[in-house]
């Protein structure tokens, strides 16, 4: 395979209801063609934390199936994962480096360094540091700098946005994935990898709060000029609107979870004064009659707590009305709720949308993607390559190619046949690397990648997943 040639992702979304595993490669169009997908409903995680390791393997496994099944020419060796609940937090730091080249214009590598350099912040006992990410970066006195790549300077640094997670929560996620046959590349933060799927460049730069509601949390991600200023995990989700109707109306979970998504409404003023719903009875009990007006005032209660803490997070960070003009992007399998855009705009007085990931997806992907259920899957996709395209970048701006002189030396000296022209041998450009030890690198760099990158498929053989 070609160095140049796209690898193959795969998201791995470990969420409270189900777990979805998606396959997919960027065409020359920088669009995800879908090379895979399978779900399977998920045991074992309870609020987006791995509670019992052996129930969610063996769902791991199934989505696993499912996605080698929709195609079996499908290998799946490495997983970008989804991290979420209620255990993780957020620090702002501030980091600066002086230089060693001052001549130069500013590489990619150092800024890589610069972020490496963040993870040795200390945190609270029992945490671990999940990502590290840039926000302004400075270089000297020149403030707000987006990317400081190619700028001169004596110092560079920037604002950082660290996130933890606790650290049994990350081993416990790691475990079902090392124990299901796989290799976690990384873990991403679940409203992260939303935010990649549903938001554009306009989004981000307008200023927009990205709302994931799973089934065991919401997910908030708060993006302005192009910086991720805040994010934070809610411990709320779909399961506790379920629950909250299962104990309201004294029905089985089941029965909730069918009522809520055939007819719930996070609106009860929208709902009809006479309309019921006919449960049937356990045992030759009696069926019961449920007032659709009262289940969607269950329903409402919860997803009004839910989008209280959204208007709070948002003024602890000064981002008001005001400030986000891209308003609110709801995204996850809770977003589907009827309804739920006028509530949002009701309670937090921004602009409510749905966010869908089909601005990534190339034209033939799978109908049932275009569900914002599976935002933070496509997401992870789109992260693996945001990784993938960075290290690549950090690779050909460290080790670059021994640089030879094109012109000859030409050394004239007297001869009793008169001048004659001695050649004399170009002298390799100073470096602090042998070309053999280049080589070497360049090699550890692909090996780093080559369980991403499985067979291409020719043309021919590419067919559209059922």
């Amino acid at each position: 395979m070609s160095q140049h040639e796209s690898p193959i992702i795969v998201g791995l979304d470990i969420g409270t209801t189900k777990i979805a595993a998606i396959a997919g490669r960027k065409n020359e169009f920088g669009k995800l063609e879908i090379l895979g997908f399978g779900r399977a409903n998920s045991n074992g995680v309870q609020h987006g934390q791995v509670l019992n390791i052996d129930q969610t393997i063996k769902a791991i496994q199934q989505a696993l199936q499912n996605c080698q099944l929709s195609n079996p020419d499908l290998e799946v060796n490495e997983v970008y994962v989804g991290i979420a609940g209620h255990h993780i937090k957020s620090l702002q730091t501030r980091g600066d480096q002086v230089r060693q080249d001052a001549e130069n214009e500013i590489q990619a590598w150092e800024i890589e360094q610069l972020i490496n350099n963040q993870r040795k912040t200390f945190i609270p006992a029992g945490d671990q540091i999940i990502d590290v990410i840039p926000q302004e970066f400075h270089v000297d006195n020149n403030q707000n700098i987006k990317d400081p790549v190619g700028v001169n300077g004596v110092k560079v640094g920037a604002n950082f946005l660290i996130l933890t997670g606790d650290r049994n929560a990350i081993r416990n996620i790691n475990r079902s994935v090392e124990r299901s046959g796989l290799i976690t590349k990384d873990l991403v933060l679940q409203p992260l990898a939303s935010a990649s799927a549903v938001m554009s460049d306009v989004d981000m730069e307008a200023g927009v709060a990205i709302l994931d509601i799973g089934g065991g949390t919401s997910d908030l991600a708060v993006f302005y000029e192009g910086v991720l200023k805040h994010t934070a995990v809610i411990p709320f989700g779909g399961e506790n609107i379920t629950n909250d109707i299962r104990m309201g109306l004294g029905v089985l979970k089941s029965q909730a979870e069918a009522m809520k998504v055939q007819f719930g409404s996070a609106l009860a003023d929208e709902a009809k004064a006479n309309a019921y719903v006919t449960i049937p009875g356990l045992k030759g009990m009696p069926a019961k009659e449920i007032s659709v007006k009262s289940l969607a005032g269950i329903i409402q209660a919860r997803m009004s707590e839910i989008l209280d803490f959204v208007t709070y997070h948002l003024k602890q960070v000064g981002m008001d009305s005001r400030m986000l003009n891209g308003g609110v992007i709801l995204t996850g399998g809770g977003s589907q709720l009827k309804h739920l855009i006028q509530l949002t705009e009701y309670i937090t007085g921004l602009n409510a949308r749905i966010g869908l990931p089909n601005e990534h997806l190339a034209p033939n992907h799978i109908e049932e993607l275009k569900k914002p259920m599976y935002s933070t899957c496509i997401g992870l996709i789109l992260k693996g390559y945001n990784d993938y395209e960075q290290n690549y970048k950090v690779f050909t701006e460290t080790f670059k190619k021994v640089e030879v002189p094109k012109s000859l030396t030409v050394n004239n000296t007297g001869s009793a046949n008169g001048l004659t022209s001695q050649r004399v041998e170009p002298k390799p450009v100073a470096t602090s690397l042998t070309p053999e030890q280049i080589e070497k690198r360049k090699s550890k760099f692909w090996d780093r990648f080559k369980n991403n990158l499985i067979e291409i498929f020719s043309e021919e053989d590419d067919k559209l997943l059922p």
